[in-house]
């Protein structure tokens, strides 16, 4: 498998994990700075090439100018990379490997799982220009359906279905107490080009969440934006390799990320979901309302969320019952990361 990945986010790294290993020596790892990627990355002993455009003492400007300027400077840096090792075949979730792929005739294969109409400025490049648009059968790809293959799992079943992932409880032991109940809070940054106008998780409302659960539990907050000096005493402490254990033996998670939502469900953690892309991504809707394992709301409704807070807080047998759901969706869904491995194979 000669595959160059290119990854922008931590997800992407547990999503292509098992596919670089499988390409070995003939695989090429690119990566952007983007919160704990790079600790990732580090961790696992993976060799990478750091392409973004952030320097020491800069900082990226957050604007559309500057988001355009950064998409090109990068283009360039993963320019220079294709002609050095001439892959087969381009992998990742970016739409800068969509227009390389077409500019140096190499097949693109673009995986999401945000159905294409709820981030339209991705779409409208990563659409037209790449070769196979690979997503969940329940996601749409929009105007190029006719790109689209789908499967039957999940990203997040390419790392954490359980032929992957065995929880450890030693990992967490020091951090969750035996004798009570533990909660994490999530805060996304939302400052990807699709999340333009999203809202989540204010401070406010974190502060509303912790008053109800610090009477039961343990909090622990992890976050890609910055916290406010009360926050930080929540600030969960674990190795970034680690999360997926702290998800596991969770009781609850609430936070207003799609990705760490769907890592809950998947792991049967209950879950509350507060943002602005609830009700317009397929996959977690499918989660929620068929294998019914995570609850969204949109922002302006804290209310129904607290009060389905409330109401998860008084079940007592709350993780069996999740266990219960998620064997169901196991059974249906697929080991992905041996799909995207068998597909990439072809190339």
């Amino acid at each position: 498998m000669k595959v160059l990945f290119y990854l922008g986010h931590p997800a992407h790294f547990h999503l292509f994990r098992h596919a670089i290993h499988a390409a070995g020596a003939g695989g090429v790892v690119l990566i952007k700075s983007k919160d704990v990627l790079e600790n990732l990355l580090k961790e696992e002993g993976i060799p990478y090439v750091n392409i973004d455009e952030v320097a020491a003492g800069k900082t990226r400007k957050k604007n559309i100018i500057g988001k355009s300027f950064a998409f090109f400077q990068r283009m360039l840096r993963i320019r220079e990379i294709i002609k050095r090792h001439q892959p087969a075949v381009l992998a990742g979730s970016a739409a800068e490997l969509a227009v390389l792929g077409k500019i140096y005739n190499i097949p693109s294969c673009i995986f999401f799982e945000d159905d294409f109409e709820a981030v339209r400025p991705f779409a409208r490049i990563a659409g037209p220009l790449a070769t196979h648009l690979i997503c969940p059968d329940c996601c749409s790809a929009w105007k190029w359906n006719h790109k689209k293959t789908g499967h039957n799992s999940y990203h997040e079943l390419a790392y954490l279905h359980p032929d992957h992932f065995t929880p450890d409880h030693q990992k967490v032991e020091q951090l969750f107490s035996a004798n009570t109940q533990n909660f994490i809070l999530r805060f996304s940054s939302l400052d990807a080009y699709h999340d333009n106008g999203k809202g989540g998780i204010s401070d406010s409302i974190a502060d509303r969440l912790i008053e109800i659960l610090s009477p039961r539990g343990k909090v622990f907050i992890t976050s890609e934006r910055l916290l406010p000096e009360r926050f930080e005493k929540y600030r969960i402490q674990i190795p970034a390799g680690d999360i997926h254990h702290a998800l596991y033996y969770a009781d609850l998670f609430i936070g207003d990320s799609q990705t760490m939502t769907a890592e809950c469900a998947v792991l049967g953690t209950p879950s509350l979901r507060y943002n602005d892309f609830v009700g317009e991504l397929s996959y977690l809707e499918e989660l929620e309302h068929r294998f019914n394992l995570t609850y969204g709301f949109r922002t302006g409704n804290i209310e129904p969320l607290l009060q389905q807070l409330q109401t998860l807080l008084q079940i007592s047998d709350l993780k069996n019952e999740w266990r219960l759901r998620r064997s169901k969706m196991l059974e249906e869904k697929c080991n992905f990361a041996e799909w995207m491995i068998s597909y990439l194979k072809q190339f």
